[in-house]
């Protein structure tokens, strides 16, 4: 196993320079992604804001031979969805996945898009693993540990009544896209590697409505639900500061949010 690479300030500049571009990413996307449009067409928007706007690189195509700039994954897709030519509905929930590289950094983060008019289920789903993935932000800082995050975020999950899936992660990311530590989203407190600044990894967590088992689809990439119940997830890179953390991939609305 590869040791845990810790971002000097420099490298954390970069860092952070590459997530706030990718926020803008999201941005751009929010007035486009609606009943209609097509997962294809957000991916050309995408890799054209990318290259040609932000003069930055998706780092997703070419990673694994992976032939798009995003993940687009709807419904029961619990992660890895490629883009097609099929036209979003009314109804549907969708998750986009987004990583860009700029400067030799990269930074990865995915956001949910409730398309039309989504069912209360559906939109509880969606917000209880919002919810979920601060909680498991929210415990990041020097001493903490790994399986602080995961346990954070499922019992978060488990206690609304869904279940986390497990044979996807978060993960240490910078030069490369994966990089040590793995960050499950499951677990128990006061287990797992020990946080210390400089760290910087993605917390991504995937949960279900019905049961956390998954099965990948013939394409090699597209990754659903056994019981084809639905599945959402959101996903930030953050860093682990002297006194906590800091979401490099943190977006305006949410700024504001946070006050």
């Amino acid at each position: 196993m590869n040791a845990v690479v810790i971002k000097t300030e420099e490298e954390l500049e970069k860092m952070r320079h590459a997530g706030k571009l990718l926020a803008q990413v999201f941005a751009m996307l929010d007035d486009f992604v609606q009943e209609g449009v097509t997962t294809m067409e957000i991916n050309d928007r995408v890799e054209d804001y990318i290259v040609n706007t932000l003069k930055s690189r998706p780092a997703s195509k070419g990673q694994y031979d992976y032939p798009y700039a995003l993940n687009a994954s709807l419904d029961q897709v619990v992660c890895h969805g490629m883009p097609n030519n099929v036209k979003l509905k009314s109804g549907s929930i969708l998750n986009l996945d987004i990583t860009l590289e700029h400067g030799g950094y990269i930074a990865d983060s995915s956001k949910m898009y409730l398309i039309g008019d989504v069912a209360p289920a559906a939109r509880q789903l969606v917000k209880t693993v919002y919810e979920a993935m601060w909680k498991g932000i929210e415990v990041v800082k020097p001493g903490a540990r790994l399986g602080d995050i995961g346990h954070a975020i499922q019992r978060h999950a488990e206690k609304a009544g869904y279940s986390v899936v497990r044979d996807f992660c978060g993960h240490g990311i910078g030069r490369e896209m994966h990089e040590e530590p793995q960050v499950l989203h499951y677990g128990r407190p006061g287990t797992g590697l020990v946080l210390e600044p400089g760290m910087v990894f993605t917390i991504e967590p995937m949960i279900n409505q019905g049961g956390y088992r998954v099965k990948q689809k013939s394409d090699g990439w597209t990754v659903v639900t056994r019981d084809g119940k639905l599945s959402a997830q959101w996903e930030h890179t953050v860093a682990v500061t002297e006194d906590g953390y800091e979401v490099l991939t943190l977006r305006e609305e949410e700024r504001a949010a946070l006050g």
